[in-house]
Order: structure tokens, then C-alpha cells, then sequence
């Protein structure tokens, strides 16, 4: 038992007590993230441990907000105990509304975890949530306090069906019962997320009415949400992104045990020496050097033979999204032409939502391409966000295509403030 010093409550918790400056250990290697002896027994979303963090852009430049860090009780996606970690933001003007924040993690390193990469003193270059957490600090500027979960939970599992889903609400959960943010179980709560982030972010919003259904989640902004992971994976083999479907591997071999066998059965001993290098890359790091590897190079039989296996079928039919309604409101926003994620996918997805009912909002964006689209639709993604949390009604469900999403002068205005947060945090820093 312990005593938090900003109410003098008791807590059931340990705390650890915040370090001197010091490079952040990486989450193998850290026994903060272990979890304690018979953790299995308590509900999901129970906290195990906490500890106050510092936060840092790019690991070097301190940003000033109040941080923590909390280990929790989850589920992963045999229905098995494991302890997940979730960063917990709190703005020195909260309101009482929650944001669940899903970084792009996108690779299977622990140095990719937003849990370290987003610390100070993190030695995670190429790591997607530290490029992402420009506009995290820009949602914080709102007076939102914000949870930004290890969706891919302890091990990796980069690619897994559900099990993001479970991180991140169960990381809901405990930061909803952390007495500092000064939350309750009744909170609004919003999900947001792009790319590997939006596709989390869609597995929480389905999982979320059978799995949490006692959570306030007013609204999910799916940016960019993958869609179909089969096709990205065939579609982007040998192209200058070829590492995120090696990446992909990585991750579900750890899920699948099926596909680790078929894996260890047709790939040469280059291709798991390529398997095994990624490891411990970062997303950026990945993509450099694996940029036109073509899997055909790698393996004894034809790619197209390869996914052809029952099993590998199953797999992609497995980790493919859309085919349960969310019960909150959707936002979604896509680049028609969009280098990474293809539109067609994308499309398949809202239309999955739209057949089992969903309430859809969807935006399919001209002028922008994948790494633009998150920034120049921030600011619409955050204020249909604020319309959510401040219970005005939803427009009905649309499908438009539109030229930018930052046409219009809250727009305009929205990018110029993101700017100006951008600057803030790579100078002096940002206080909220």
C-alpha cells in the first residue's frame, strides 16, 4: 500500500518514485513491466504498478506535462492473463474527458513502444510515436487528458486481431481509476489513431460493447485504418515500403504458431536472417534498409503459393477488420491516393460498418498522400472529437470525397496552431 502525495489517498499499488536523469531502460530489460505474482486473478483494467515518467520529444527535448505510467491487468487474444502498459497524460487545465491515443507502433522492437520511445532518454530513432506525439501534445493543448496504450501489448504481436482492442481498453480502464487524473467511471471517452494506429483503433471500437461495455466511448476517428491487412501485404511485397510486410511476419509468427511452423518450413536461411534482423528495428529503420525486398527472394515456393495455404487464408481472414458494428460514432479519413494503405481497402472497411450498422463518417481525401494526411487532418479529426465529448448531436452518416480536409478556415487555423505546437516542442518545449 501506498500513498499518492496529490490526494494523500492509500493506493493498492506500487509506486516507484521518479529517477534522476538517466536513458530509459528498454522494456525487456525494465522490472517495472513484469508483471507481479498472481496478477492473473484481478479483473482486467486492474493497475499493478505505477511510476511517474518524464516525457520527451525524440528522447532529447522535455516536454513539460505531468506523466505516468501504469501496468495493468489485459487479455490477449487466446483469453489468457498478461500485464499491458499503458503512458497516461494529464494537462495542467484537464477537463474531465478521456483520449485513448493509438500510435503507429508498426514493428515488434520494444524500442518502437510508446512507452519508451516517448521518454526521456529513450534511444528509439525511426520509432513511428515519436514523430506521432507532435500531435498528441496537440490534443493535450485542448485540456484533454490522454492515454496512449502498448496496443501490441508485451511481446509484439504487431498484426493481431482483437488484442489491441483489449490493450487498449483495459488501459481505458486503469487510467479512469488513477486517482491523479481526477477521472471517474462515467468519463467521456474518444479513440483516436492513423494508420497502424487507426487499424487498433478500429479493433478497440469493435471489441469495445462486448468486451467493456461499462466505458463512456462517445466517438472513434479512424484514420487511415489499414483496412485489409492480406491485401496491404501483397499489394506493398517489393515496393520501397517491403518492410511492413516483413514486419507484419514478425509480428503474427509470435500470434500463430501455424505460421511460425510454415514460416520455419518455407523460408530460405537468408529470409530468417532478414526475419530475425527486424527484431529489433525500428519502423523507419526497417523501411530503409529492407526498401524493394521482394519475399518471393526468400522463400522455396511462389509467393502467391504460399498465400494460398489454408491456414495462411484463415490468418489473413482473421486479422481483417470491419465485420462487427461499433457502437459509438466513426470518423474516417483516407487518401484517395494513398501510397501505403490503398483507398479500395479503406473503402471495404466503412462498408463493412455501414452493412452492420454503423453510424459512419467518412472523408476520402484528394490532394493529400499517407504520411500528409494525418497532420493536415488533424485539426477536423479534433474538433469532431470535441463535438463528441461535448454531447452535440451526430450528423448523419455520410461517404464524401472532398479535395482537402483542410479546406476550410478552421482548418487553416487548426494547421497553424499544430505548427506552432510543432515549433513549441522542438525548442523550448511545450507546457499543458
Amino acid at each position: 500500500m501506498s500513498v499518492d502525495r496529490s490526494t494523500g489517498d492509500q493506493q493498492p499499488w506500487p509506486v516507484e518514485q521518479a529517477p534522476g536523469r538517466v536513458d530509459a531502460i528498454r522494456p525487456e530489460d525494465d522490472p517495472f513491466y513484469a508483471a507481479p505474482s498472481g496478477y492473473e486473478a484481478v479483473p482486467p483494467g486492474t493497475i499493478l504498478r505505477v511510476r511517474p515518467v518524464e516525457i520527451a520529444m525524440f528522447g532529447r527535448l522535455r516536454q513539460q506535462v505531468d506523466a505516468w505510467q501504469l501496468l495493468y491487468r489485459t487479455t490477449d487474444l487466446g483469453g489468457f492473463a498478461q500485464a499491458g502498459v499503458t503512458t497516461v497524460l494529464r494537462p495542467h487545465n484537464a477537463e474531465p474527458v478521456l483520449l485513448s491515443y493509438q500510435c503507429a507502433i508498426d514493428g515488434v522492437a520494444s524500442s518502437c513502444f510508446p512507452s519508451y520511445a516517448l521518454r526521456r532518454g529513450a534511444r528509439a530513432f525511426g520509432a513511428v510515436p515519436q514523430f506521432e506525439f507532435l500531435l498528441v501534445l496537440h490534443a493535450l493543448r485542448r485540456g484533454w487528458t490522454i492515454s496512449i496504450p502498448d496496443h501490441e501489448g508485451p511481446d509484439g504481436h504487431w498484426g493481431s486481431p482483437q488484442e489491441p482492442g483489449f490493450c487498449t481498453l483495459d488501459g481505458i480502464r486503469a487510467a479512469l481509476s488513477f486517482e491523479p487524473l481526477a477521472l471517474h467511471a462515467h468519463t467521456p471517452v474518444a479513440l483516436w489513431g492513423y494508420s497502424g494506429g487507426g487499424l487498433a483503433t478500429s479493433w478497440a471500437a469493435e471489441m469495445a460493447q462486448d468486451y467493456a461495455p461499462e466505458l463512456e466511448l462517445v466517438g472513434a476517428a479512424l484514420g487511415s485504418p489499414v483496412g485489409d491487412p492480406g491485401s496491404a501485404f501483397t499489394r506493398l511485397n517489393a515496393t520501397l515500403h517491403a518492410a511492413l510486410p516483413t514486419l507484419v511476419v514478425a509480428g503474427l509468427r509470435r500470434t500463430y504458431p501455424e505460421l511460425d511452423r510454415i514460416v520455419r518450413q518455407y523460408v530460405n536461411e537468408d529470409g530468417m536472417r532478414i526475419l530475425d534482423s527486424v527484431e529489433s528495428m525500428t519502423t523507419v529503420r526497417a523501411v530503409a534498409r529492407l526498401a524493394r525486398h521482394d519475399l518471393d527472394d526468400y522463400i522455396d515456393v511462389p509467393l502467391a503459393d504460399l498465400l494460398a495455404l489454408p491456414e495462411i487464408v484463415e490468418i489473413f481472414r482473421d486479422i481483417q477488420p470491419g465485420r462487427t458494428a461499433p457502437s459509438m460514432p466513426l470518423l474516417v479519413i483516407q487518401s484517395v491516393h494513398d501510397q501505403i494503405i490503398a483507398i479500395d481497402d479503406v473503402d471495404g472497411q466503412v462498408d463493412r460498418y455501414v452493412e452492420a450498422g454503423a453510424h459512419v463518417t467518412y472523408l476520402r481525401d484528394r490532394l493529400s498522400e499517407h504520411l500528409s494526411l494525418h497532420p493536415l487532418s488533424a485539426p477536423t479529426t479534433l474538433d469532431w472529437l470535441a463535438d463528441r465529448f461535448e454531447g452535440i448531436p451526430v450528423p448523419e452518416p455520410s461517404i464524401r470525397t472532398v479535395w482537402s480536409t483542410a479546406f476550410s478556415l478552421a482548418a487553416v487555423r487548426g494547421v497553424a496552431s499544430l505548427t506552432w505546437t510543432t515549433i513549441r516542442a522542438l525548442t523550448i518545449g511545450v507546457r499543458v
